[in-house]
């Protein structure tokens, strides 16, 4: 072996003697992975800590039990009875209620966000629509209870909207819509109806004005433009807004607590209760697994029944070209 070659092969291996040297492009490689690593680990500590860690806690207190009257938890005994005492009669009707006031809540976002992200995607002069997006922003500029706090003034018997309803003769006594059910819809709306007009906007914004100008010189109207080019090309961001609304609609206890009272009573209110008040973290655990199980497979149900429809809708859309062809 001349030195030539002996050198190259020494210039082959690393350090160690133990392989081949790296070269240029995997060490480019693992400092991209490296880069990737630091970079996102600001993002996985945030994930861990404040999502993964407090999840598995309460699935931890989920299977143990409150030994004592004094003490909140044990878990020296690990058992699923708390999951069977959560699925009572209370919970399971204050669930559907809770179901009843999310799907609807979602559904009039979902009508009122449309046409206004229509308007503001397409309608409203580029100048104005910063100043738009703006006022939209506005409430998440003030604390939630706050805003929340602000209705019970507004719903109040003794408010301003009442004395208002009563001057104009539409209604002749006091506004008894506090502490109902009502109060806790207008209240969801309200609070969640900026994270549905957000995607959506983004969305029929990306649609693009080229696409919508060539519907019409295709010969389509500005209706039917708008629900064969606008509306399938912004459904990425009708089901964002969707889960921005309805998870955590699901969850919120404020809104019920402030202007629901026992009419209006959210599962939240139950979770919260047995937290706070019974200080029975076990059972108050199970209910919050089984409101995040139940949560899961209403977005499962309700996705699957959007992708059946769709694909519905698609086959009824599709041109076969072979009868044409063989015609």
């Amino acid at each position: 072996m001349t030195a030539t070659a002996a050198a190259s092969r020494a210039g082959e291996r690393d350090a160690t003697g133990s392989g081949p040297a790296p070269g240029p492009q995997r060490r480019r490689l693992r400092t991209r992975i490296s880069g990737t690593t630091i970079a996102g680990f600001p993002t996985w500590a945030f994930v861990l800590f404040f999502f993964v860690v407090p999840l598995a806690l309460v699935l931890w207190y989920s299977f143990g039990y409150k030994p004592d009257l004094f003490s909140a938890h044990a878990n020296d005994k690990l058992s699923f009875d708390r999951y069977g005492e959560a699925l009572d009669a209370t919970f399971l009707g204050t669930f559907v209620n809770t179901l009843r006031i999310g799907l609807v809540g979602t559904a009039i976002c979902l009508v009122i966000g449309v046409p206004f992200a229509y308007w503001l995607a397409v309608k409203l002069r580029p100048q104005y629509r910063a100043l738009a997006l703006a006022l939209v922003l506005v409430p998440f500029w003030t604390n939630f209870l706050v805003r929340t706090l602000g209705w019970q003034i507004v719903l109040s018997p003794q408010g301003f909207v009442s004395d208002a309803l009563q001057s104009l003769g539409i209604i002749h006594g006091d506004l008894n819509v506090l502490y109902t059910q009502a109060a806790v819809q207008l209240g969801v709306v309200y609070n969640y109806l900026p994270l549905m007009i957000l995607p959506l906007y983004v969305a029929m914004d990306r649609a693009g004005q080229p696409l919508r100008e060539a519907s019409g010189d295709l010969g389509a109207n500005r209706v039917r433009t708008f629900l064969q080019v606008t509306l399938p090309l912004a459904a990425p961001g009708i089901a964002s807004g969707c889960l921005l609304v309805f998870i955590p609609l699901m969850g919120d206890y404020v809104t019920a607590s402030v202007l629901g009272g026992a009419q209006g009573n959210m599962v939240g209110q139950l979770v919260a209760s047995q937290f706070n008040t019974a200080q029975n973290w076990a059972l108050g655990s199970a209910m919050a697994v089984l409101l995040m199980l139940f949560i899961a497979a209403a977005v499962v149900i309700v996705g699957g029944v959007a992708l059946v429809i769709r694909y519905v809708v698609r086959r009824s859309r599709r041109v076969d070209l072979s009868k044409g062809a063989g015609a």
